[in-house]
Order: structure tokens, then sequence, then C-alpha cells
């Protein structure tokens, strides 16, 4: 773990993506995580979750974590309170829907759509299907035609197990749609494609709006090239131990993995620390 590269006065709220970040590769909350975030809440410091989960496939962080803030799903894509009530919500423009899945589709790429409440498939025994059902506890629903889904889509996902296909369906779609979307990996196999207004650079300045808290008192810890815009939004950056190369140089710390407890050294060390003496190392 690095130390700090520069100096916060304050600390109020923390904001940490989920996947490859907050839970393991298994998608376990860990005990420790989960008394790191208790420990905040003690310290009178907020936390919130941002992910391209949609906030259904957050719900079961909600009662473990006791969380009291806005969560931001679909990477801001809409943002739910705790109890699942719709708060704000950025569609996709019909016209951006529709190319994005177009030029995924021509990549050979399969397609998802979330609308709604719900998500939609072409194949329910595609690649990710079923572990992205395990991840988020509900079940897609499997259409042939998305044309009639299309022009109320909050997120839409291009999925291949070729990180390196993924990435050039990224340039393309940034390419070919510039401002009128927001296409970001959240993972090497996923492409997500939502309003340009939904991306995890606007999730940190909406929760300062919506918590009254300055941008500057706002940690983020992440993993993957779409948290890069919420680093550079925040008072503070943190990158995951296995995060990529190019995302750890643009946080301001690194912390370990998230199979080495990562997410909780990090708000035990970084976060903790500030207001109490310096302690040994973490274990």
């Amino acid at each position: 773990m690095t130390g700090p590269a520069r100096e916060v006065s304050k600390i109020s709220l923390v904001l940490a993506d989920v996947d490859g970040t907050l839970v393991t590769a298994e998608k376990v909350l860990t005990e420790r995580a989960a008394a790191a975030v208790k420990a905040l809440h003690t310290a009178g410091i907020a936390f919130a979750i941002t992910s391209g989960r949609p906030p259904r496939g957050m719900a079961m962080l909600i009662n473990p974590l006791a969380l009291q803030t806005p969560v931001a799903g679909f990477n801001g894509g809409i943002f739910v309170k705790p109890d699942m009530t719709i708060m704000e919500e950025h569609v996709l423009a019909t016209e951006a829907a529709t190319r994005a899945h177009d030029i995924i589709l021509r990549h050979g790429m399969d397609v998802w759509v979330y609308s709604g409440k719900d998500w939609f498939i072409r194949d329910a025994n595609a690649p990710h299907v079923a572990r992205e059902q395990g991840t988020v506890r509900f079940a897609p629903i499997v259409t042939e035609n998305f044309k009639n889904i299309l022009g109320s889509a909050v997120k839409i996902v291009g999925v291949s197990d070729d990180p390196d296909l993924v990435a050039r369906c990224e340039k393309d779609v940034q390419e070919a749609l510039g401002t009128g979307a927001s296409a970001v990996r959240s993972q090497p196999y996923y492409l997500d494609v939502t309003h340009p207004d939904a991306n995890k650079g606007t999730v940190v300045t909406t929760l300062s709006k919506l918590l009254t808290v300055p941008t500057r008192e706002i940690a983020t810890i992440g993993d993957m090239p779409n948290d890069v815009l919420m680093f550079r939004k925040s008072g503070l950056s943190i990158a995951m131990g296995n995060a990529a190369p190019e995302v750890q140089a643009q946080a301001d710390l690194v912390t370990d993995s998230y199979d080495n407890e990562g997410f909780a050294k990090a708000i035990e060390r970084f976060i903790l620390q500030r207001a109490m003496p310096i302690g040994g190392a973490m274990t």
C-alpha cells in the first residue's frame, strides 16, 4: 500500500465502487469490510456506494452496511433511496442507445439492455449471464428484439471475454457517440453505455449536492477505468491493488487487492487514521 500523495483536511463522505473494490472476486462482503464501514459511521463519516449494477443488484448490501445515503446504480444512471424509491434517473436518448447497440453487435459482442427495473438479454446461456444473475440476484428477461426497449434504456452493456475486443469497442462507441453517451469499461469483459450525465464523476457531484458535502471532502475508492472519473472529482482518491497500472496512476493512493482486504485496509489507514494517532502496519 502506498502512503498519502496529498493532504486533505477533512473527509465527510466515502464513495466506493462495489465489484472489484468493496466485495471480493466471489462477490462476498467480508466481515472486516463491513466493520470498516461501521467504523466510518461511528466516526461521523458517511458512506455511499456506486456501481454499474442496477439498484436491485445492490439491495443485499444496504442492511449489512446500514446505508442511509442514496445508492447510485448504473454508474449514476439512477439514484435511489435505501428503500429503492427512485430519486433521479437518466435514460439514454433513443438514437444513442440504438447506435451503441448496433456497434456492440457489429463487434461480435453480446448485448444486454437495462430498462426500468428489468434486465433484458438475448440468450440465457450466453457468457456471464449466469454469473451476473448470481451477483444481482434477480433473473433477466430473454427477448429476440430490443427495438421496443431501446427508447427507455438506462444502460446498455457489451459483453465479451476478449478484453482487447471490449477496449476496441469502447473506443468505437466513444468516437461514434461523442458527448451523446458515456461509454466506459466497468470490468475487462463489460462495456457500459449510459446517459452522458450517468458516470461516476457525476455521482460525486450529485452526492455532493444531495448530501451537502463539498467534493473536496469526498474520498473515492475503485478499481476500473470508469472509476477514474470519480477520482478526478473527489478530494481524495484511492485505487485498489487489483486495478490496472493506468488506473492506479490516476489515484492519490493505492491500497491492497480486493482479495486481501484492500477496501478495509484503505478505510482503516487512509480515512480513519487521519483523525487518530498513527499506529503500526496493518495486516
